[in-house]
C-alpha cells in the first residue's frame, strides 16, 4: 500500500508539429500523473487507462519540455491478494513499470478501429435472421477493401462506409438506453480506506478530462454529453479535504449538471444490517453534504452492490426526500432470477419507490454492442417500459469510464437494427420510466439477494462494535437532551456525535460491516468502533453529570442509594449490580421510568426470589415465579415454561441451547457466502470440558454455568442467568475461536407451530416462512435479523433475542442463531 514518486523530463520532437502526442505509462501498480502540482490523469492497465494526452494537435507556442510527476502504488485495480483476488494480500508482491514514453497517437486509425469493432459486433449479434447483420458484414469487407493501411489517404473514404451503417435511423418504436457515466468505487475493500481516497482522484480528474474532450458531443444525437454518475458523500469528502484543486473543478461540473451526485446516503451502506436510526443519518448525513456542497438533494437512492436491502427502505427513502431506487445486485441471485426490472418496490408500510435494474445485469459496462443487445433481450418488463439504463465505466477499484466506450456508444445512438443509445442522466431515465409507469407491477417486502448469507455473521468483532456504538450514541443523545431540557450551562454536543456518528456511517459500508474486507480494513474498523466508545463514553458522563450532579454529590452516594438511568422508552424493573463503600459488588433490584432516572434507595422486594436446585442426575433447576426452567449437565435446557402453566416450550428429546458445528466450504467467496450444502455437515457440540455447575444460588439471581470444546481447538463457556421477576433467560457466552472453515451455530427447538417465524429490522418486523416448499422459500435457508427473532402460534410463543448477532434461520420448530 506503500507510493512511490517518480519525476518524468519530457522533450517533445518539434518534428511532431500538428500530431496528437501522448506520454504513454504502463505499470502493474494504480498511477496518477500530476502537472503544475495538481492531479490531471489516472493511469491503469486493467482499466484500459495507459496514456495522458499532452496535446491533441501540437503548436509552436505550446512547451516541448515539461516536467511531469507520477505517483505509482503498490497495488492494482482489486488490491494486491496472493494468487487471486480474494486472498489476503501479498506482502511480498513486486510492482513493476514496463513502460514509460512519448508517442503519437493516429487518431484516424483508432476512429477506424472503432468503426471495424462495430460493424463486427453487429455482423456477429444480430443474428443470421436479421438483414443488418448482414450489412454490417458487408460495409466491414467493403472497407477492407478501400482501405490500404500504408496509404492514409484511403482512410476517409473507409470510414464513410461505416458512417452510412451507422447514419440509418431506428424507428419509434426502438428502446432507449440511457447509457451514463459510472465509477463504483468500493470505500474499504481488497484495499484499506486509506487506499480509497487516492482511488476516488484518479478515477475522478480521469473523468474530468473526458468532460474537457467531450463538451457538448453532438455527434448524433442532439444533446450528447459525458455524464458522471458520483455516489457516496464520504468519498465527495475525501477529494474535498485531499485534492482540493479537483474538488474545485469538480463542483464546477456539479453546477452544469454533468457530475451528478445520487444516492443521497454518507456511504454506500449494507442494506440489511444497520439499524432503523443508523439508516436514517445515512441519509441525513448524505444529503445534508449533499446539500451544503452543491446545493441540491439527491433524488434517487443508488445502491447498486449491497447485499439485500430491507423491506423498511422504501419508507425511510421516501421520508429522506427519494421516490427513485436502483440497483443491479439482486441479478447475482443463486437460485431464483428476480422478476422484474423494473417494478414499485413497496416498504412495510405501504411506501412505494419506483426501483430499476440495469437489465444488462452490471454496473461496470463498456459500451459493446453486446451490452446492449443483452439490455433488451434480458428486459423482463418489455411492453410495460421502454427505457433502461446502461451504467458504463470500471469499477468496484474505480477507473471509471474511457474514451473508447463513449467512442462505441456515439456510434450507436440511433443506428437501426440497434437500440437507441443516448448519454443520459438518472433524472432523465426515470423521468421517462415514470411516464411509463402505469403497468408496472409491485413487489412487496424485502429485496432478498440469494447469495452472500454468510455475511450476516463473519467477523464478529465488527458486528459487535456496531451494535454497540448504535447503542452508546442513542443513549447519548437521550441523555444530552434530557440535559438539555432541564436548562443550565449544558451545550449539545452536535459537532462531536455528528463526527462519531460518520465514523460509525463509514464502517457500515457494504463490505465492511459485512466483514467481506481484508485484514487493515477489519484493523481500522476495530479502532473506529474503540474510538466511538472512549469518546461516548465522556459524552455519556459529561451529559449526566449534567442531568443529576447534585444526586452524584458525595454525601448522597451512599451505601443505600444507587442512580439509575434508563435510556429505553418503556419503565423497566431489573436486577443490577452495584459496588458498595467496601468495594464489594452487591445485586439490588430496581425501577426506573421510561427514558428517565430513579434514585434507588431502599432495594426493592419481588415477588419470589430466585430458587435454585441441583438434582441427583447433575441437572439444574431455576425459577422465578414467571420463568421455569431445567437444564442438564451439558448445559441444554430441557425445560422452559412459564411457572403458572403447563405449556412446556422445549420438545421431549430435543434440547435447546444446543451448540451445533457446520463445514463451511463454500463455492467461491469465502468470507461471504455460506452455501445451503452446509446444512447436511451438522456436528453437536457434545464434549464437556466442565459440566453444569451452579455459580450463583438464588435469591435476587440464579445461574450456572459450563464450558464445551468445539472442534479441535475452540472452547465455548456460557453462564445461564435467570433474575428475579425477569421474563426472560439469559445466555452468557465467550466462545475461544480457532477454527478454520467452520460455522458455530446455537439451536432452539420449541413446541410452537406456525408456518412463518418473525424477525426484526429497522423500525419493524418481516415474517419469513418456516417451510422450504418452493424455491424461493429454501434460498432463505440462512436469514437476518436485528436483536429478535420470533416464532408464535394464537396464544403462545418463544423469542429468542441477541445483542450482537445478525444471522438466523427458523425451519420448522427450531429457532437458530448464527455464531
Amino acid at each position: 500500500w506503500e507510493t512511490c514518486w517518480f519525476r518524468v523530463e519530457l522533450r517533445v520532437p518539434a518534428a511532431w508539429a500538428g500530431r496528437e502526442v501522448h506520454f504513454v505509462w504502463e505499470s502493474d501498480g494504480e498511477a496518477m500523473v500530476w502537472r503544475d502540482a495538481q492531479p490531471v490523469q489516472g493511469l491503469t492497465k486493467e482499466g484500459e487507462k495507459t496514456s495522458y494526452i499532452l496535446t491533441s494537435s501540437l503548436k509552436e507556442t505550446e512547451p516541448h519540455s515539461l516536467t511531469l510527476y507520477v505517483e505509482l502504488a503498490c497495488n492494482g485495480l482489486f488490491g494486491a491478494g496472493k494468487g487471486s483476488m480474494i486472498a489476503p494480500p501479498d506482502p511480498d508482491k513486486r510492482f513493476t513499470l514496463s513502460k514509460a514514453e512519448l508517442a503519437i497517437f493516429n487518431r484516424d486509425v483508432y476512429e477506424l478501429l472503432v468503426d471495424m469493432e462495430i460493424l463486427l459486433d453487429m455482423a456477429q449479434l444480430l443474428g443470421e435472421e436479421n438483414q443488418r447483420s448482414f450489412q454490417a458484414l458487408y460495409a466491414a469487407n467493403q472497407m477492407v477493401n478501400v482501405c490500404d493501411v500504408t496509404d492514409p489517404a484511403t482512410f476517409p473514404a473507409a470510414r464513410r462506409l461505416a458512417a452510412r451503417i451507422f447514419s440509418q435511423k431506428n424507428g419509434e418504436s426502438q428502446h432507449t438506453i440511457h447509457a451514463m457515466g459510472h465509477c463504483h468505487i468500493d470505500s474499504a475493500w481488497l484495499w484499506p480506506y486509506e487506499e480509497t481516497i487516492r482511488k476516488c482522484a484518479r478515477s475522478w480528474v480521469t473523468v474530468v478530462r473526458l468532460m474537457e474532450c467531450n463538451p457538448e458531443l453532438t455527434f448524433v444525437c442532439s444533446q450528447l454529453r459525458l455524464t458522471s454518475v458520483l455516489r457516496q458523500a464520504q468519498q465527495f469528502e475525501w477529494v474535498r479535504c485531499w485534492y482540493p484543486g479537483l474538488y474545485t473543478q469538480i463542483q464546477d461540473y456539479v453546477t452544469k449538471g454533468r457530475f451528478i451526485p445520487v444516492g443521497g446516503t454518507w456511504v454506500e451502506m449494507d442494506g440489511n444490517l444497520p439499524s432503523g436510526e443508523s439508516m436514517v443519518r445515512q441519509f441525513l448525513q448524505g444529503q445534508r453534504f449533499f446539500q451544503q456542497q452543491f446545493g441540491r438533494i439527491c433524488s434517487e437512492f443508488w445502491l447498486p452492490d449491497t447485499f439485500g436491502y430491507s423491506a423498511q427502505l422504501p419508507q425511510l427513502m421516501r421520508g429522506c426526500g427519494i421516490r427513485r431506487f436502483l440497483t443491479q445486485k439482486l441479478c447475482w441471485n443463486l437460485v431464483n432470477t428476480f422478476p422484474h426490472h423494473t417494478f414499485f418496490w413497496e416498504g412495510i408500510d405501504g411506501s412505494q419507490v419506483l426501483a430499476h435494474f440495469p437489465p444488462g445485469d452490471s454496473y461496470g459496462m463498456q459500451g459493446r454492442v453486446e451490452e446492449m443487445l443483452k439490455t433488451v433481450k434480458n428486459n423482463k418488463d418489455k411492453g410495460r417500459v421502454n427505457h433502461s439504463a446502461v451504467l458504463f465505466g470500471f469499477g468496484d477499484g474505480g477507473g471509471g469510464p474511457t474514451q473508447k466506450m463513449l467512442d462505441r456508444m456515439k456510434r450507436m445512438s440511433d443506428t437501426d437494427g440497434l437500440p437507441r443509445v443516448q448519454l443520459s442522466t438518472p433524472d432523465r431515465l426515470f423521468s421517462a420510466l415514470e411516464q411509463e409507469s402505469s403497468q408496472l407491477c409491485t413487489w412487496v417486502g424485502e429485496l432478498f439477494l440469494e447469495l452472500h448469507n454468510g455475511t450476516y455473521t463473519t467477523q464478529a468483532q465488527i458486528k459487535k462494535g456496531n451494535r454497540e456504538c448504535e447503542r452508546i450514541l442513542h443513549d447519548v443523545e437521550v441523555l444530552s437532551t434530557l440535559a438539555l431540557a432541564r436548562g443550565g450551562k449544558f451545550q449539545y454536543p452536535a459537532v462531536e456525535l455528528q463526527r462519531l456518528w460518520r465514523l460509525l456511517l463509514l464502517n457500515q459500508f457494504h463490505d465492511v460491516l459485512p466483514g467481506s474486507c481484508i485484514q487493515l480494513v477489519v484493523e481500522d474498523a476495530l479502532r473506529y468502533y474503540t474510538e466511538i466508545r472512549k469518546a461516548g463514553a465522556q459524552l455519556q458522563e459529561e451529559a449526566v453529570q449534567s442531568l443529576c450532579g447534585e444526586l452524584l454529590q458525595p454525601n448522597l452516594e451512599t451505601a443505600e442509594s444507587t442512580l439509575v438511568l434508563n435510556t429505553l422508552p418503556w419503565d423497566r424493573t431489573e436486577v443490577i449490580s452495584r459496588t458498595g463503600p467496601t468495594g464489594a459488588e452487591t445485586l439490588v433490584l430496581v425501577t426506573a421510568p421510561s427514558m428517565g432516572y430513579a434514585i434507588a434507595r431502599e432495594p426493592l422486594l419481588p415477588p419470589q426470589l430466585v430458587s435454585v436446585t441441583k438434582r441427583e442426575d447433575g441437572s439444574i433447576t431455576m425459577e422465578n415465579g414467571v420463568l421455569a426452567v431445567c437444564l442438564d449437565t451439558t448445559g441444554r435446557l430441557t425445560s422452559l415454561r412459564l411457572a403458572h402453566s403447563n405449556r412446556e416450550s422445549v420438545p421431549d428429546g430435543c434440547p435447546a441451547n444446543q451448540f451445533a458445528l457446520f463445514d463451511d466450504i463454500p463455492l467461491y467467496w469465502d468470507a461471504w457466502d455460506v452455501m445451503d450444502y452446509h446444512l447436511q455437515t451438522r456436528k453437536p457440540v457434545t464434549t464437556v470440558l466442565k459440566p453444569l455447575e451452579i455459580t450463583q444460588g438464588g435469591g435476587l439471581r440464579g445461574s450456572a454455568s459450563f464450558s464445551l470444546r468445539i472442534g479441535e481447538r475452540s472452547t465455548i463457556t456460557q453462564e445461564i442467568i435467570l433474575d428475579a421477576t425477569c421474563r426472560y433467560l439469559r445466555f452468557l457466552t465467550q466462545v475461544e475461536w480457532k477454527e478454520a472453515h467452520k460455522f458455530l451455530k446455537v439451536e432452539f427447538p420449541v413446541q410452537v407451530r406456525s408456518t412463518n417465524a418473525t424477525y426484526e429490522i429497522q423500525f419493524g418486523h418481516v415474517q419469513r416462512p418456516t417451510h422450504w416448499n418452493t424455491s424461493w422459500d429454501w434460498a432463505r435457508f440462512e436469514v437476518w435479523a436485528h436483536k429478535w427473532m420470533d416464532l408464535s402460534e394464537h396464544g403462545f410463543g418463544v423469542a429468542l433475542l441477541n445483542d450482537s448477532k445478525y444471522g438466523a434461520s427458523a425451519h420448522r420448530n427450531v429457532l437458530s442463531l448464527s455464531l
